[in-house]
C-alpha cells in the first residue's frame, strides 16, 4: 500500500513550487535591479506548476493537455532554472537552442502518447533531457567558481536531481513502469517526491545565492565609491590605520598622497556636472594604471584624492606621484584637469593617521600655492 499516490506527490511538487515563486518574486521586487535571474527562477517555477496541475489532471481533461503540454512545461521549467542561473551570473542564455531541443522531446512524447502509445518510451525521451538539462546546469555553477555555502548547497542539489533522473532512466529498462504519470508503482512514487523535495532546496539555494550576492553588492556600496569606484573616505580611514600599524610593526614606511584637481570648478562651469563627472572617472581610471595592487586609492570628497603607497620609501612615493601628474596632463583638446600632490610618509615611532593626513595636506596645500600641478613632499 502506498503513503501516498502520484497525484498526490505532483500537487506537492506545484505547492512548494508556487510558494518558492512567491519568495523568489518577491525578492525581485525588493533586490537591487542588479542582481538579475530571481525573475526567472520564479517563472520557471510557476512553469512547472501549471505542468504540475495538468499532468494531475489526467482523466478529466483531453489525452494532448495531461501528456505532451505538461512533458513541455516540465521540461521548459528545468531550463528556465538553468537560464535564470544564466542571467544570475550575467551571461545570456542560449534559448532559442534549448527550445528547439524540448520541442523535439515534445513532439516525440505526443507521437509516444497519440500515435504509437508507450508510456515507458514517453518516459525515457522526458528523463533523459531532464538529466542532460540538470547536469549542463550543474556544470555550469561550478565553472563560475564554488566559494560559497549557497553554491554548494544549489550544486549539490542539482547534481542529485540529475542522479535520481538516471536512476530513473535506467530503470524503465527493468522495472515495471505502468501506463501513466500516475501509475502506483513505489518507485515512481519515489522519484515524484524525490523531485519536489529538490525543487524546494534548489529554491532555497537560490534564495541564499542570492542574498549572497546583496551582502556582497551592500559591501562594495560601503567600500566603493559610486562614480569613480575608488575606496570610501570611510574605509580609507580604516585602511590607514591598518597600514600605519603595520609599518610600525615592521619597520617599513608608509607613503601617503593627497592629490587635488587644479581649477576643477571650471570643467563644472564650463562643461557642465556631467562632464565633471566624467573628467572624475577618467582621473580615477588615469591614477589606477600607474599602481600596484596593494595601493589603495580613495576619494576623499569633490576632486579630492587619497593614495596610500604601503611599503614604499620617499624617493618612490615621489616618482609615482610624478607618473601620476604627467599622466594627468590633459592632451590636445581633452577636458581635464592637472593634479596637485602632496606627498608625506609615516614617522618610525608615535605617528597617527591625523598626523600622516595633516602633513600630506599642508604638502598639498603648498603644492597648489606655488604654481599647481606640481608634487611636493612634507
Amino acid at each position: 500500500m502506498n503513503v501516498i499516490d502520484p497525484r498526490t506527490a505532483i500537487v506537492l511538487i506545484s505547492a512548494m513550487s508556487a510558494l518558492m515563486a512567491l519568495v523568489l518574486w518577491a525578492l525581485k521586487r525588493s533586490y537591487p535591479p542588479s542582481i538579475q535571474g530571481l525573475g526567472q527562477w520564479a517563472q520557471a517555477l510557476l512553469i512547472i506548476v501549471v505542468g504540475g496541475i495538468l499532468a494531475a489532471s489526467r482523466g478529466q481533461l483531453p489525452e494532448i493537455l495531461t501528456t505532451a503540454v505538461p512533458n513541455f512545461l516540465l521540461c521548459w521549467g528545468v531550463y528556465g532554472l538553468y537560464a535564470g542561473t544564466q542571467r544570475f551570473y550575467g551571461v545570456r542564455p542560449a534559448t532559442w537552442r534549448w527550445l528547439a531541443v524540448t520541442v523535439a522531446v515534445t513532439l516525440g512524447t505526443l507521437w509516444f502518447a497519440l500515435g504509437d502509445p508507450s508510456y515507458t518510451a514517453r518516459l525515457r525521451l522526458v528523463t533523459a533531457l531532464l538529466a542532460v538539462m540538470f547536469a549542463v546546469h550543474a556544470w555550469f555553477i561550478v565553472r563560475q567558481g564554488m566559494g560559497s555555502f549557497s553554491r554548494w548547497l544549489t550544486v549539490g542539489v542539482i547534481v542529485y536531481i540529475a542522479v535520481i533522473q538516471l536512476v530513473r532512466l535506467a530503470t524503465t529498462f527493468f522495472l515495471p513502469m505502468g501506463d501513466t504519470i500516475l501509475s502506483g508503482t513505489p518507485q515512481h512514487v519515489l522519484f515524484i517526491a524525490s523531485f519536489s523535495v529538490s525543487v524546494l532546496l534548489f529554491s532555497v539555494g537560490a534564495v541564499l545565492m542570492a542574498g549572497d550576492r546583496l551582502r556582497a553588492e551592500l559591501e562594495l556600496l560601503a567600500t566603493r565609491d559610486s562614480l569613480t569606484n575608488t575606496l570610501t573616505r570611510r574605509y580609507m580611514d580604516e585602511a590607514c590605520a591598518i597600514e600605519l600599524e603595520r609599518s610600525h610593526r615592521t619597520g617599513q614606511p608608509l607613503a601617503m598622497l593627497m592629490l587635488d584637481l587644479d581649477h576643477f570648478k571650471t570643467i563644472n562651469d564650463t562643461h557642465g556636472h556631467q562632464a565633471g563627472d566624467r573628467v572624475l572617472v577618467e582621473f580615477a581610471a588615469k591614477v589606477q594604471r600607474c599602481l600596484r595592487s596593494k595601493d589603495l586609492l580613495g576619494r576623499f570628497g569633490g576632486e579630492e584624492f587619497a593614495l596610500l603607497l604601503p611599503n614604499t620609501p620617499l624617493d618612490a612615493a615621489l616618482q609615482v606621484a610624478e607618473r601620476i601628474r604627467a599622466a594627468c596632463v590633459p592632451q590636445g583638446n581633452e577636458v581635464g584637469c592637472t593634479v596637485s600632490i602632496g606627498v608625506t610618509l609615516s614617522l618610525p615611532q608615535n605617528d597617527s593617521m591625523d598626523k600622516l593626513l595633516a602633513r600630506a595636506d599642508a604638502a598639498l596645500y603648498e603644492a597648489k600655492n606655488t604654481g599647481r600641478n606640481r608634487v611636493v613632499a612634507g
